[in-house]
């Protein structure tokens, strides 16, 4: 037999080569853009309808009768702001939040720096310490963390929140910020040490500006953290003025009189501030995701 022609194996290999974007079968693309347009619509469905419940009286949550708009009005907002202790746990969520970012991106952002770039006795150990924190559920985690704030004087403070919220933060962030900082080329801190700048001088002046990507991604994480959480903030919170957000809204669904409208309205509000600090983070989340993941 003669070998086949290369003109021939070359067309055969043409006729084979996967398809671009560009050249996607309709059948295809309308499959496609169906599954995205019923991923979008399964995701949005329950923040869309808890807004359109937030505008609607009480008597019309209840009601077994499925309405998209009734009555609509801000009348639960004005309640829940001018009524309720509502402003006060706000205010103590975003304190909490705003310290646990900022202590747990220091400590994260130190801790795996140093990680990264030094060779010291017990690194291979802490790191899978900073891994097996993951592993434990909040409801372990509790008790142990509640006796330490009691011995400590520091339940119903907001230190103990900040506190309990960087030891789940932080483990997490640090091999996370490990792995980003493993892509910036070790170069950088040669040249800075010619130049007379130390580890911390480096770490400040030269690391840090490059990692602002996999920060922005440490900085959202912790926020929410702390932001969203629940079962710290009941256990280690007892008066009605530390309470945060997690805890507050709770009183809004007492066992026989859900109050829906004062909790509609609230989870709406509660969304404003992370919706926010998506928004100037989200540029850098991509990038500080990936890289952050690719690393080891």
């Amino acid at each position: 037999h003669l070998p086949p022609h290369p003109q021939q194996e070359g067309r055969g290999l043409v006729s084979r080569r996967p398809r671009g974007r560009g050249q996607r079968s309709v059948g295809a693309s309308i499959a496609l853009h169906a599954t995205l347009i019923t991923a979008t619509v399964i995701a949005l469905f329950p923040v869309v309808w808890v807004f359109l419940s937030s505008l609607k009286p009480r008597s019309a949550i209840q009601s077994s009768r499925i309405t998209l708009f009734d009555q609509p009005s801000l009348d639960n907002y004005r309640r829940v702001l001018l009524e309720t202790s509502f402003p006060t746990w706000f205010l103590n969520s975003i304190v909490v939040a705003g310290l646990t970012m900022v202590f747990g991106l220091a400590m994260s952002a130190t801790a795996g720096y140093a990680l990264s770039r030094f060779n010291f006795p017990g690194k291979r150990g802490l790191m899978w310490l900073f891994l097996v924190t993951q592993m434990f559920p909040v409801a372990i985690l509790i008790v142990p963390i509640y006796t330490i704030m009691a011995n400590l004087g520091l339940i119903d403070t907001k230190l103990s929140l900040v506190i309990a919220y960087c030891s789940v933060a932080v483990p997490f962030c640090t091999w996370m910020l490990r792995g980003y900082f493993d892509t910036i080329p070790r170069d950088l801190d040669e040249a800075a040490a010619l130049d007379g700048l130390g580890p911390f001088a480096t770490f400040w002046h030269v690391v840090l500006p490059l990692a602002r990507p996999g920060l922005a991604v440490t900085a959202f994480y912790t926020f929410l953290t702390a932001w969203g959480e629940v079962a710290y903030a009941i256990a280690f919170t007892l008066s009605d003025s530390k309470l945060t957000l997690g805890a507050g809204l709770q009183q809004f669904v007492p066992q026989y009189n859900p109050q829906w409208d004062l909790l509609t309205a609230g989870a709406v509000l509660i969304m404003v501030p992370a919706s926010l600090v998506f928004y100037f983070a989200q540029k850098h989340l991509v990038a500080g995701l990936t890289a952050g993941g690719t690393k080891g």
